[in-house]
């Protein structure tokens, strides 16, 4: 039986683990968090990712925790309201929270697959011993990552990050906060220029956003939380509507997730008996909406090739074949994404006045890229 161990357990890490359990393989996965981490900010699944859900049978789940958001407002720099309007509808799209699609997936797996939790991976040698942080030693057969855009499998194996990430001109911070303000299902958004904040109700957890551009990353503060907070202080210092409010959360607030706004754009997303998958291997950035989405449908994907090559050197291959397309087309939404967030006077203006007099968000055909990736059928779920 083929050993497999998978590094994470948000997203691409349990996707990718139920598919392989499915098809014979033995499958650890080990987690530097302590615990499944649970709520989160929203995200959308849609398009291919839709078909993967549908054939894990978590679909129906999903679209019960769908957030529904029926009002977005938005707010000029000077706090007056531009425009208060319904989203536009997006079909079979669902959104959820982030911990809710997590919570999901390790729902399916965890009487089939090992997990590791307060653990991750120190070193990898050959050809295929791990020696983890707590200090035990294991081998397997085949290591994916599946560890997020600061993927420290992808460091290991393939190099610094600073080799395969494409800064996008954004930072970003979220955090959740106690809803003083008495909102539910809708979106609050103010934007100055080359600076947003928001507010983002659920049913039942607020969320606060700050977005600001910057040519370069800040890498001095990467690394320092307080620095962080600092930095994002000191950016919206001079802001009115709601925003002392939301700085004055975010000092207090013990999930603050701070980061600069980037793609991972990699060559090749496999070395010797190593792959990646998910964020570390194309992160898309949040511009796309399209990161959750790319980690189910590429976890598919990767274990659909392992399960019907038995080399696995021509299954990372089939896998990159299949998905690298997909991918690129994604890629490339970020531009699309960015006109949220208007850097020059102007181009807040020329948007503003696209919103105002509105009562809903025009309508929109689903994007080609959603469905860009025609899943073959399942493999046998015997290996």
């Amino acid at each position: 039986m083929t050993r497999v161990l998978i590094s994470g357990a948000s997203i691409a890490g349990p996707a990718v683990a139920y598919w392989l359990a499915r098809s014979g393989f033995e499958v650890t996965v080990v987690e530097k968090a302590g615990a499944l981490r649970g709520g989160g900010y929203p995200i959308d699944i849609r398009g291919s990712a839709l078909e993967v859900a549908r054939r894990m049978g978590i679909l129906p789940r999903l679209r019960e925790a769908h957030v529904d958001v029926r009002r977005l407002t938005f707010f000029g720099d000077d706090g007056g309201r531009i425009a208060s309007v319904r989203p536009a509808a997006h079909g079979e799209d669902v959104e959820v929270r982030r911990g809710d699609l997590a919570e999901s997936l390790y729902a399916l797996v965890r009487d089939d697959v090992e997990f590791l939790f307060g653990d991750s991976i120190d070193t990898l040698g050959e050809p295929g011993d791990v020696t983890f942080r707590s200090g035990r030693q294991r081998s397997f057969d085949l290591v994916i990552g599946a560890d997020g855009t600061h993927s420290r499998t992808r460091e290991a194996v393939f190099g610094p990050e600073d080799r395969f990430h494409r800064y996008l001109g954004y930072c970003f911070a979220i955090f959740t906060t106690p809803n003083t303000w008495g909102l539910s299902r809708e979106i609050l958004m103010w934007n100055g220029p080359g600076r947003a904040a928001a507010l983002y109700a659920t049913r039942d957890e607020l969320h606060a956003f700050f977005t600001f551009h910057r040519p370069q990353p800040p890498v001095e503060v990467l690394r320092d939380p307080a620095a962080q907070r600092e930095l994002v202080a000191e950016t919206f210092a001079d802001a009115g509507w709601e925003i002392p409010r939301m700085v004055e959360a975010m000092r207090g607030a013990d999930d603050m997730f701070f980061d600069t706004v980037g793609q991972i754009r990699m060559p090749g997303w496999s070395r010797g008996r190593v792959a990646l998958v998910g964020d570390a291997a194309y992160t898309p950035s949040f511009l796309t909406g399209q990161g959750s989405s790319l980690a189910l449908s590429g976890a598919y994907l990767l274990a659909h090739s392992l399960a019907t090559h038995p080399d696995h050197v021509e299954a990372f291959a089939a896998y990159e074949r299949e998905m690298r397309g997909y991918v690129a087309v994604n890629q490339a939404l970020a531009d699309n994404g960015a006109a949220l967030f208007p850097v020059t006077r102007d181009a807040l203006e020329q948007r503003n006045r696209t919103l105002r007099g509105l009562d809903a968000m025009p309508a929109t055909a689903a994007q080609p890229a959603y469905s860009a990736l025609v899943l073959p059928p399942e493999a046998s779920p015997v290996r």
